[in-house]
């Protein structure tokens, strides 16, 4: 180790504490071993810019590096205070050792990979019908899930026979390698992290502990619900390992377009055709709702495009109050297949209206005077 501590850390001799600390947190996230898999060069950086920090960050110790020199201090052999590379990144980015670099790249620690684990979370999508999202309904699913193997209990050990310390790591998981006044722990290759090795596997899951099958399951839709919500069912994920919880289920849904209605929100809308007569003379007229058949006044004159309200006829909240209305949006229907006495009878009505009786006609006739010029 030539380098001088401070190049190391690309620092100057003035750094502060804190330079230090931001230095070897950038370098040490870097270079880290579990983000450099069989990286000799990156080990080896690793294990340089930890000696550099366990220096430097004790003000003792930098004060003697200081003062005696980079080669004197490390050949005495006072570098290195007992802490591993994996203690000293432990202490900068905070956990308990082993078990802060597997939550923190993903590998495994003895006590991690013993302990109780959860199952996983699974995500099923359905697909449901209009009338199910406003009103709710009962569903059936069939859920291809991880469960627990009855035969072993999940030990996954064969009946009679338990599990054995495994032999090449003591049950620890990990082994050490020590490089000079360094201790790097890995994962035991013979017990893969577990500590534990089956001599005689079950039978029914190869030692997983787990089986996969598919269970049947009832789910409560509720009223109110739309495209991309989301249900959750506790407990009804994977099995968890080694007597730890199960998962959760969460039902994505997605609901089919409707032959009539459209939604907005809480609201639903619907285009209706209205016939010229009723559209000019106004009347009744039945229009179709989620809920059943509701009869609609018309005024007289309605044009095009005219929205009708029908208050609480829409979505109910999901939280149980309140609901959302209905918008009836009228289209009125020039009339077609017209026989001989209909268009007389027409052409006379036409003959009997002045301008006042088309009033947005006439005014856009007097915007448009000018261009006819």
């Amino acid at each position: 180790m030539s380098e001088d501590f401070y190049t190391t850390l690309g620092l100057t001799r003035n750094a502060s504490p804190d330079d230090i600390k931001k230095a070897y947190r950038k370098l040490a996230m870097k270079f880290h071993p579990d983000r450099n898999p069989d990286n000799k060069e990156a080990e080896e950086k690793f294990k340089q810019i930890n000696a550099a920090y366990e220096v430097l960050s004790d003000e003792k110790k930098r004060r003697q590096y200081d003062q005696m020199g980079h080669q004197m201090y490390t050949q005495s052999g006072r570098g290195g205070g007992g802490m591993s590379a994996e203690d000293i990144f432990a202490s900068v980015f905070g956990g308990d050792g082993g078990d802060f670099f597997s939550s923190f790249f993903g590998g495994g620690s003895r006590r991690s990979r013993n302990a109780p684990s959860r199952g996983q979370d699974l995500l099923y999508e359905m697909e449901i019908a209009f009338e199910e999202a406003v009103f709710g309904a009962e569903k059936e699913l069939l859920i291809p899930r991880s469960e627990t193997c009855a035969r072993c209990s999940g030990s996954g050990a064969e009946p009679g026979n338990a599990r054995k310390t495994c032999p090449h790591c003591g049950g620890q998981g990990e082994v050490s390698i020590q490089q000079g006044f360094f201790s790097i722990r890995q994962t035991c290759s013979h017990c893969r992290g577990s500590g534990s090795i089956l001599e005689k596997p079950c039978q029914d899951c190869q030692g997983q502990g787990l089986l996969r099958k598919s269970k049947k399951l009832s789910i409560t839709i509720p009223p109110g619900v739309d495209n991309g919500s989301r249900l959750r069912v506790s407990g009804e994920g994977d099995a968890g390992q080694r007597g730890g919880p199960s998962g959760d289920l969460y039902v994505a849904l997605r609901v089919r377009p409707h032959e009539i209605f459209q939604r907005n929100n809480l609201d639903i809308s619907v285009d209706v055709p209205l016939p010229f007569s009723i559209a000019a003379l106004g009347g009744h007229i039945d229009v179709p709702t989620i809920s059943g058949k509701e009869n609609l006044k018309v005024p007289a004159g309605i044009q095009s495009g005219t929205r009708l309200r029908l208050k609480g006829k829409g979505i109910p909240s999901l939280s149980g109050r309140g609901r959302g209305d209905q918008y009836v949006r009228v289209s009125v229907e020039v009339p077609s297949n017209l026989n001989a006495d209909q268009k007389k009878k027409l052409k006379a009505f036409a003959e009997a209206c002045d301008e006042d009786c088309n009033p947005k006609a006439k005014a856009f006739q007097k915007k448009a005077a000018k261009f006819y010029i």
